[in-house]
């Protein structure tokens, strides 16, 4: 399975093949002049590469009571943990090769075509990750960490976590040339649903299947973040309950807000009340950490208590000036009710690039936002639900306003209007390492 992917040179956006009910504004797909110029734009170029058939994917729509069934509770949300397939789309995923992958009861399902990997968009660092796979018994799948879409090695490009009978040199759990499963493993089952825990931890990755330990390595030269792959080698194989927690996020609140810098000329007015809690009101400002992120994820807990109340996190921001960054809106107003509707962007949208495509948070509950920036890939996620997944494809500029800024910044919450009164009880954050 070392060389099997190898040969791909298919990579699509299955995001935005894959609407939902309405028309998310602000959606880009476009690739870059070279890479326009390098990649198949569709199925049937990528058949003639390797194989004699072709997999067109599907368009699967979600309806606003499915999206909304699948947030998670809150002390799961609050905790950080999001779902990576929300059960009927394959929103935020990117295919490399042609197969024919596609959602089956509620499942990512695949067991024909060329070998495949079925990507997150979004590359993660340190996690926990649950799955839970049903694969045939000459099956031969696995699930790819910290992987590009193409591969040379798994030895050197990625953690190939093999889902694979007993005959194969790496057995289900198996990291693919790196560590075989221990003698403890549990006994191997097909046909069935099977659960996956792994814990992806800077050199460390630790993998249990059915709730028992069954592997362990450390790598002597860890592998820089990376995306998260499902895939296809040959059989049968169906994945569900794809669920992530980033790990090693530090709190960027105190009694003191003492890693931000606040604006006494401005009108917004930030403190920190006795449960801990930031509120903001006041009118138009914002508060800025002291620190610069590029590449990082953010958890924060925020609450509104009036649907047309407005906030938003802005992010790689140029210090110093008024809210001159990148800004995951924080807004719970819709369109004549309807969720899939948002009024002004919706909370873990992308302001003026992507609007987020289902308000997930209500007014006057807590709700939490998990965003991720990483490189020109911006996505967030809403009470665990996927809202936004946007790639900045304009020209370089420092401003981010006006094109695409790579570079740290820092982090700005913002004070909208007078009528603004939002409370953040969790801010927490953590850079990912290059």
């Amino acid at each position: 399975m070392s060389n099997l992917l190898t040969n791909l040179r298919f990579g699509i956006s299955v995001f935005s093949l894959l609407m939902v009910t309405v028309v998310v504004s602000g959606c880009s797909s476009k690739k870059s002049a070279e890479n326009e110029t390098t990649e198949p734009k569709s199925a049937e170029e990528a058949s003639d590469i390797s194989s004699n058939s072709s997999f067109e994917p599907q368009p699967y729509e979600a309806n606003a009571e499915q999206l909304l069934a699948a947030r998670l509770d809150e002390s799961e949300a609050a905790a950080g943990w999001i779902r990576l397939f929300d059960g009927h789309t394959l929103f935020g995923w990117e295919i490399a090769g042609n197969a024919n992958w596609r959602i089956e009861d509620g499942t990512i399902t695949v067991d024909q075509g060329q070998a495949s990997l079925l990507c997150t968009s979004i590359p993660w660092q340190d996690y926990e990750l649950t799955l839970e796979f049903n694969a045939d018994a000459q099956t031969n799948s696995g699930v790819f960490l910290r992987t590009p879409l193409e591969i040379d090695d798994p030895a050197t490009d990625c953690y190939e976590v093999n889902i694979a009978p007993d005959d194969n040199p790496y057995p289900t759990a198996g990291v693919v040339k790196r560590q075989k499963v221990s003698e403890d493993a549990p006994e191997q089952t097909f046909g069935e649903w099977r659960t996956m825990h792994i814990e992806l931890i800077g050199d460390k990755l630790k993998i249990s299947v059915d709730g028992k330990l069954a592997c362990e390595y450390t790598d002597p030269a860890p592998l820089a973040a990376g995306r998260i792959g499902l895939q296809h080698n040959h059989g049968r194989v169906a994945f569900r309950n794809i669920r992530l927690r980033p790990i090693g996020l530090e709190s960027l609140l105190d009694k003191d807000l003492s890693q931000w810098k606040k604006y006494p000329e401005m009108k917004a007015e930030y403190t920190v009340n006795d449960e801990g809690v930031m509120q903001v009101k006041g009118g138009k400002g914002q508060i800025e950490t002291k620190q610069s992120y590029d590449d990082f994820v953010l958890l924060a807990e925020y609450k509104l208590p009036k649907p047309e109340i407005n906030s938003g996190i802005f992010f790689r921001c140029i210090p110093g000036l008024e809210m001159m960054g990148y800004e995951c809106q924080l807004s719970n107003e819709m369109k004549d009710g309807l969720p899939l509707s948002p009024a002004d962007c919706g909370t873990g949208g992308i302001f003026r690039r992507q609007d987020a495509r289902v308000i997930a948070g209500e007014a006057g509950k807590w709700a939490t936002v998990l965003l991720v920036a990483h490189d020109a890939k911006m996505a967030a996620w809403v009470n665990g639900v996927q809202v936004s997944n946007w790639q900045d494809d304009r020209e370089p500029d420092e401003n981010p306003r006006k094109g695409k800024r790579l570079e740290a910044g820092t982090i700005m919450i913002q004070g909208h209007d007078p009528s603004t009164e939002a409370e953040l009880k969790k801010i927490e954050i953590a850079s990912y390492g290059k």
